[in-house]
């Protein structure tokens, strides 16, 4: 038999009861921890068009009011792109504090949740944005327009529009003392390339096992290889993720990028872009530079040739910077094997990020 349904008084009293603890548990609440208790999604700071970028509605991903991504179109790529930001712990609750930004550039085959293997990019003493780079965007403003990528702008999308987009809508310094670049693998070329190219953006840069040296064979190979998508071990060790490397994408022509590789059909495009090129180091005459580099396996035994003749010529023009090639990691850490990957990557951004949140307190 069942019960009888409680009358409207008693409805209305249970309803009162229930209301009453519920106020009691969040008064409690409050007086324990001095915020009211909710489950609301955290908030993040409204980001506005512009700079030639539009944010695709409903396609932010929210991990914590200061780790979040955003997608957004440009005219200057085809599809959609990703941008992901680490605010520092304090960002909201110092609404007048303006603060230093550093640029992270992903490798080859990789995306913007790499920077998640490197838990130094998230630091409190800076904001850092990552920025897609595209599985083989080599981090170039591409030679051709019309392959299967279609528009392949990085260049302009990152230095034109992924800057000021940043600076417009969050409290940075937006200045090139308290700006950094810093990149690894294929996003080493483009941290050196993007600060030689924009001396006025970029005061500080660091390129981690990068390929900064198109002088080398070996290193346009690998150029080569992404515009090929010839994946193997050049693309499964550039990645933060488990399991075998999902590719470069479509296959382009090998001179998509950089025009022909080879001097004798004019490679002159390679020799402009080459972060080695006395010319372009020449940029780098009032910039904080570090290099570092392992020197075992089959990239990093040639990210070591090419770091050190970068150092040379550095040495040459009397350009001051700090080189550390850490062999076969054993001094780095017991997760480094000197070779391509994040387990050396990781522990060489914990050196580095507190070394350049010093200098851009030393900045002012």
């Amino acid at each position: 038999m069942r019960s009888p349904l409680p009358t409207a008084g008693v409805r209305a009293a249970l309803r009162a009861a229930v209301l009453t603890a519920a106020t009691l548990v969040t008064v409690a609440a409050t007086a324990l921890t001095g915020s009211s208790v909710h489950a609301a999604t955290p908030e993040i700071p409204d980001f506005t068009d512009g700079h030639g970028l539009t944010q695709v509605a409903g396609a932010t991903e929210v991990r914590s009011a200061t780790d979040f991504t955003l997608t957004v179109t440009t005219p200057e790529l085809s599809g959609t792109h990703k941008i992901r930001v680490f605010l520092p712990a304090d960002y909201h609750a110092d609404p007048d504090k303006r603060w230093p930004v550093t640029y992270f550039l992903h490798g080859g085959g990789g995306n913007v949740n790499d920077a998640a293997a490197a838990p130094a990019l998230h630091d409190d003493r800076m904001i850092t944005v990552v920025p897609d780079g595209g599985l083989k965007g080599w981090y170039a403003n591409w030679h051709m327009q019309n392959t299967a990528e279609g528009a392949a702008n990085w260049e302009n999308f990152h230095t034109r529009q992924v800057v000021p987009f940043i600076d417009a809508n969050l409290r940075t310094i937006p200045d090139r003392e308290h700006r950094a670049v810093v990149g690894l693998s294929m996003g080493g070329f483009g941290a050196m390339h993007y600060a030689q190219a924009r001396p006025d953006l970029f005061g500080h840069v660091a390129s981690l096992s990068g390929g900064i040296d198109f002088g080398m064979w070996e290193i346009r190979a690998a150029v080569l290889a992404t515009e090929l998508n010839l994946t193997g071990a050049w693309c499964a060790s550039v990645t933060s993720g488990t399991g075998d490397c999902a590719g470069y994408g479509p296959v382009v022509d090998s001179d998509a990028i950089f025009g022909s590789p080879y001097a004798l059909f004019g490679d002159r495009l390679w020799n402009e872009a080459d972060p080695a090129s006395p010319a372009n180091l020449a940029e780098l005459a009032d910039t904080g530079i570090s290099l570092y580099t392992g020197n075992r396996g089959l990239i990093d035994g040639k990210t070591a040739v090419a770091t050190r003749t970068v150092g040379d010529r550095l040495d040459r023009l009397g350009i001051p910077h700090r080189l550390v090639d850490y062999g076969n990691g054993a001094s780095l850490s017991s997760t480094c094997n000197g070779e391509h990957n994040y387990g050396c990557w990781a522990p060489v951004l914990a050196d580095y990020i507190p070394r350049l949140a010093d200098e851009f307190d030393r900045a002012g």
